[in-house]
């Protein structure tokens, strides 16, 4: 009689690369949201010069490859300031631009020449093991900008410095139609064909508004726009940002030369202008495929959108409030039952994204009881709570109250009394809520009964 033979042994579960998979799945909505969006990226000739350059065009690559439309605008100043201590000339500047003389516009046509021959060298490799194998990145250029001398300015001849005088955004579009990315180099042509030396800042703003960008930016060689005690701003919108200018708040160089044209070209249309500093490895991707992002972007208005829930973001509340149900902060809520509440819900949209979300339920009163709601569910999404949302929510929700004539405002909470109370609510009783309310009192949760009077 034979051995019996032991059961199979299943095969392991392969291991998983977690962190990469929540990314990859948290930025599924932005390719989703981004694909056949026209972005304006700048940067100047010191990107070239430091070892970001490769990595830069790896992300740019990426960008192509999940059909996001690019216009590409270099900067060569180091190189044509080389150029010029070459050939013994001594550059010089005026206000942060380059006085051009004769012999300056010839440092300028080699120097801007050769870095965009670089430029295109490095967009068409294929080699393994990197975004750009098995990949073909179509380079275009032409005359797309037409340019006007700057003059004489504060007793200044500029010469053969100009500035933009027009962008021909048919021919880009066309070419964008074509899925090519266009390269574009800082040197104009006016009709009399004479050639002037414009400044990279201004041509990318001048671009992104003719062709209407949905995004415009610069990598400078700072995390982005810092406040008067050199903190970080994620975030701001043009009127914030003309606010720093007036008060002169210091900047990077290089931020300072783009800020006004971000503020310009957001005012005129341009969906977004992102500062983000290119020595950070995958700047750009940190930017537009997560949620918290990396830099400052500048916005014409703010940024999260503040609204009634309708019943297409059903699904987005369910996940956000799914943690919290989860660890018993919140009650849970079913799908239908959610479906059946939209209308009490308000919620915070960002990019589409659901980061916040409150609801108003009114309560049912007996005759001689004040009219009263209940302010519930209100939860943002961490990356987002200390960005003032949830108070920007609540107050929302008062407004609410305020409107349909409520007295006053409950809250039952098992962990955040003292938020609520820090914000004007006081702790009460059980007893002190609306007869209809306080027979749905959980006694096993035990809630803590706050009220705010409105």
């Amino acid at each position: 009689m034979s051995e019996p033979q032991p059961a199979p042994v299943p095969p392991a579960t392969p291991a998983t690369d977690t962190r990469l998979v929540a990314w990859v799945r948290q930025a599924a909505p932005y390719i989703h949201a981004f694909r056949g969006k026209t972005f304006v990226i700048a940067f100047g000739g010191e990107v070239l010069e430091s070892g970001a350059a490769q990595a830069l065009i790896h992300d740019v690559a990426l960008l192509d490859a999940m059909g996001i439309r690019l216009v590409l605008v270099h900067g060569a100043r180091p190189q044509i300031d080389a150029e010029m201590i070459s050939r013994g000339l001594t550059p010089r500047f005026h206000n942060g631009l380059r006085v051009t003389d004769v012999d300056g516009l010839e440092c300028v046509k080699r120097a801007m020449g050769v870095t965009r021959i670089n430029i295109e060298a490095m967009l068409s490799q294929g080699l393994p093991n990197t975004p750009l194998a098995g990949g073909f990145l179509r380079v275009t250029g032409g005359n797309f900008v037409t340019a006007k001398p700057v003059g004489v300015v504060d007793g200044v001849d500029f010469q053969f410095t100009g500035a933009v005088r027009k962008v021909v955004a048919e021919e880009i579009h066309g070419d964008l139609a074509q899925e090519n990315v266009v390269l574009i180099t800082p040197i104009g042509a006016s009709p009399t064909g004479e050639i002037f030396n414009l400044a990279w800042e201004e041509v990318a703003e001048a671009v992104a508004t003719a062709v209407k960008a949905d995004k415009l930016i610069y990598l400078c060689a700072s995390p982005g726009l810092v406040d008067r005690k050199g903190g970080l701003i994620g975030a701001l919108t043009a009127d914030e940002a003309q606010v720093l200018l007036a008060k002169k708040v210091a900047q990077a160089d290089d931020v300072s030369r783009a800020l006004p044209g971000a503020v310009r070209a957001c005012r005129a249309g341009v969906g977004r202008a992102h500062f983000l500093d290119y020595r950070a490895d995958g700047a750009m991707l940190m930017e537009f495929f997560t949620r918290e992002g990396i830099g400052t972007v500048l916005t014409s208005a703010p940024l999260a959108t503040l609204r009634e829930a309708t019943h297409e973001d059903v699904g987005g509340i369910l996940a956000l409030i799914a943690p919290l149900e989860e660890d018993g902060t919140l009650v849970r809520r079913g799908r239908e039952l959610l479906e059946m509440e939209i209308e009490r819900f308000s919620v915070l949209d960002l990019d589409g994204i659901i980061v916040g979300c409150a609801a108003l339920y009114p309560l049912p009163a007996r005759k001689g009881e004040a009219k009263a709601a209940e302010l519930a569910c209100l939860a943002v999404m961490p990356e987002y709570r200390r960005g003032g949302h949830g108070d920007q929510l609540r107050m929302h929700i008062e407004k609410r109250a305020a409107k349909m004539k409520l007295k006053k405002l409950f809250v039952l909470t098992t962990r955040t009394a003292h938020w609520f109370v820090e914000r004007g609510f006081a702790e009460t009783t059980v007893d002190s809520l609306p007869t209809g309310k306080r027979g749905l009192y959980n006694l096993q949760r035990r809630s803590k009964v706050l009220v705010k009077t409105i």
